[in-house]
């Protein structure tokens, strides 16, 4: 977990720590690495069930005038964490969107693991060769490893979320998730994780403001993630599994299926 280890590499290069001592640095360097071998390294890419989907949620299948979707991100985009192909958020998205709008949706998973907010234009670029009718970007979790700062990072998915809606396509923004919910990192740097999250997902809320994109604030399900981590997360205790994705896909769904002018939403475009 690399974001972990410049979790406070951050923290310290920005005094967001405020004044560390000797000892207050070498505690933070021991829970970096308590939470990296308590969490792991991911062995596995996360399943990939692309193709179509139909209203009675049978799929992937072969389709003719499907409803394009993409999915674009890090790895909570990707999915890892999934216990089955049917558990992707991609896939669960795809198949409420087909049953909303009564039409076959193709789904195309542009997210990489690992990502961060400066891999956005490599993924954008593939799928403006063919742009998407809508489209659901989720990253910010690793975006700490890149030093750039909450600003800078938001700016960078501002960016990329306007080349698509420039393209035609129906964008909604998941924010970056609350931190504070991964049990595993130990305080006071759960505390360190939350404060950046928390302010990276409010900075990329103003950045969007006026771009045509839907954001929806992750920390909607953040208290459910908190309370529930047995039920909510993966094995590795970080990644979400099948029913943590498709907690965050119930507050997407609708703003989804608004973007794509298959129904209205509460959320609206910023």
């Amino acid at each position: 977990m690399l974001w972990i280890r410049g979790l406070w590499v951050a923290a310290v290069a920005a005094g967001s720590v405020g004044g560390l001592s000797g000892a207050a640095y070498t505690l933070l360097q021991s829970q970096s690495r308590q939470a990296r071998s308590v969490i792991g390294v991911p062995r596995d890419l996360p399943f990939n069930a692309d193709g179509g989907y139909l209203p009675d949620g049978s799929g992937p299948l072969t389709v003719t005038d499907p409803l394009t979707f993409g999915i674009f991100g890090d790895s909570t985009a990707a999915g890892l964490g999934a216990e089955s192909p049917e558990a992707l958020p991609g896939v669960q998205l795809a198949k409420g969107l087909a049953e909303e709008s009564n039409r076959p949706v193709q789904l195309t998973t542009y997210a990489v693991v690992g990502s961060r907010s400066t891999h956005l234009a490599d993924q954008i670029d593939r799928a403006l060769l063919d742009p998407p009718k809508a489209a659901v970007v989720m990253v910010g979790g690793n975006d700490v490893t890149a030093r750039l700062g909450v600003n800078a990072c938001a700016e960078l998915l501002g960016q990329q979320v306007r080349r698509l809606v420039a393209a035609g396509t129906g964008v909604v923004v998941g924010t970056c998730p609350d931190l504070g919910a991964v049990r595993p990192i130990p305080q006071p740097l759960r505390s360190l994780a939350q404060r950046w999250s928390l302010a990276l997902g409010r900075a990329q809320a103003r950045e969007l403001a006026g771009s045509g994109a839907a954001v929806v604030p992750m920390t909607l399900v953040s208290r459910h993630f908190a309370r529930r981590p047995d039920e909510l997360f993966s094995p590795d205790r970080f990644h979400p599994n099948g029913a943590g994705y498709g907690l965050a896909a119930s507050v997407i769904l609708a703003p989804l299926c608004a973007v794509a002018g298959v129904c209205h939403s509460a959320v609206t475009p910023g």
